[in-house]
């Protein structure tokens, strides 16, 4: 009698004990979200397989205990998804992507909005920048900006936004309604299609910036008023996400049919990638020498790349293999002998910044060939971390990839130093603190 009822007893601790766990974990999930001050960040869509940089500063900065609340410019067009967007655990609110597609939303947004103080202030400023940017994308933005004012995320105490261009904008009319600080990361095409006079008027009301290279930096400190706002911030690579690579070797020369040197690019197939250049680069090599190239990335000139490659002679050296997961992206660089950017600065302007695909395949010991375009020397130094060569100029990337084919002990060399290089100088985790810190100042104002 005894021992059962000593049994009943501990049952009955034991189901007293969960209880009051449980309710325990619903008070802090039902109240301590609601006291903690919220980072709106705006993107011009989520998610997208080409930004993973974004993807992982939004899991860092959450496992760092800041709490995010995504608003997404565009609706997402990518088929598939990467891990991290999985993990991330922001809700995610869509403005209107054009405006006619939720008139009633946009006009309950403006009703709302028009009766805040700040609205005739921003409605100026808005006309301002019309009357010298006349165009439908200037309207939208005032009309996105409208919307995300009036749902503005619940404590949201800081507007971030990813790009200085459309996002920013969105963001600076929002956050002037409603007066609140705003930010913003900045990276590549969005800084150098950008007008001049809007980056400076941005970087005048923006509390601060940072820019994943000192190219940029350096370039916006000329266009600011208070250059001091302007921060270096690499994306860098969360290295848990890309282990240390261990045992590869390069043996393969190019002088056997039966071991082929594998070349391998990711990227969007884009102008400013120069993949017409990379094509032209990849017919000029000896026709002795055995390879293969693969390419991994969506783009919309993917059939004049292919018709390039058919007109001379090198497509059945070619696998298209269009967008991947990061986990195929991930074993093909495992398996890639050399990994080539033809990086170039296009006729609009638009140009790469530091492309993270350069850090990934650097991590799983690629040899990298690519051009010195924006900050890509910053990453790889010639002949020590990898290869470059300039800017549309397949010749000279079409020797220089010649080298790395017939010279598998370079390639070696050129893997282990770059892979040391980029764990002493771009691991994420020790510039996520950085940004980490300036959202944390913020939210105790």
């Amino acid at each position: 009698m005894t021992k059962n009822w000593i049994e009943r007893l501990n049952l009955r601790h034991t189901v007293l004990t969960t209880i009051i766990s449980v309710l325990s974990d619903c008070c802090r999930m039902l109240y301590q979200p609601e006291s903690k001050s919220v980072i709106t960040v705006v993107l011009k869509g989520y998610p997208r397989l080409s930004e993973t940089f974004i993807a992982q500063e939004l899991r860092a900065l959450e496992k760092l205990g800041h709490r995010l609340h995504l608003i997404s410019l565009r609706h997402p067009t990518d088929k598939k998804r990467h891990p991290i967007h999985s993990e991330i655990e922001a809700p995610v609110t869509y403005l209107p992507e054009y405006l006619y597609q939720e008139p009633l939303r946009v006009l309950k947004s403006w009703w709302k909005v028009r009766k805040l103080p700040t609205y005739r202030q921003v409605f100026s400023q808005w006309l301002k920048d019309l009357k010298r940017d006349f165009s439908s994308n200037r309207v939208r933005r005032f009309g996105q900006a409208l919307v995300l004012a009036a749902e503005l995320p619940k404590n949201s105490s800081h507007i971030y936004a990813h790009f200085l261009h459309t996002p920013a904008s969105v963001a600076r009319y929002a956050a002037k309604f409603c007066d609140l600080p705003w930010s913003c990361s900045a990276h590549a095409k969005d800084i150098y299609t950008s007008q001049e006079w809007e980056i400076g008027e941005k970087l005048d009301d923006l509390k601060w910036l940072v820019t994943c290279t000192s190219f940029n930096v350096s370039h916006l400190r000329k266009l600011a008023t208070a250059p001091d706002k302007i921060e270096l911030l690499y994306h860098g690579l969360d290295l848990s996400r890309f282990p240390k690579v261990n045992g590869k070797r390069h043996i393969s020369d190019g002088r056997s049919a039966d071991a082929k040197v594998r070349i391998l690019s990711v990227g969007r197939m884009v102008a400013k990638k120069g993949y017409d250049d990379l094509i032209n680069a990849l017919a000029l090599l000896p026709d002795n020498l055995h390879w293969e190239f693969e390419h991994i990335g969506g783009g919309s000139i993917l059939s004049e790349l292919q018709k390039q490659a058919e007109k001379l002679g090198i497509a059945g050296q070619i696998n298209w293999r269009g967008a991947q997961s990061q986990q195929t992206v991930l074993q093909a660089m495992q398996e890639a002998d050399i990994f080539v950017l033809a990086s170039r600065i296009a006729e609009d302007g638009d140009r790469d910044g530091l492309p993270n695909v350069l850090m990934e395949a650097q991590s799983q010991k690629a040899a990298i060939l690519s051009t010195r375009v924006s900050a890509i020397p910053e990453l790889i130094e010639h002949e020590k971390t990898g290869l470059l060569v300039e800017q549309r100029d397949p010749e000279g990337m079409a020797q220089a990839l010649a080298t790395l084919i017939t010279t598998p002990t370079l390639r070696e060399k050129l893997t282990e130093a770059g892979d040391s290089f980029l764990r002493d100088n771009f691991d994420a985790n020790k510039w996520i603190g950085k940004l980490s810190s300036k959202f944390a100042k913020e939210s105790q104002r």
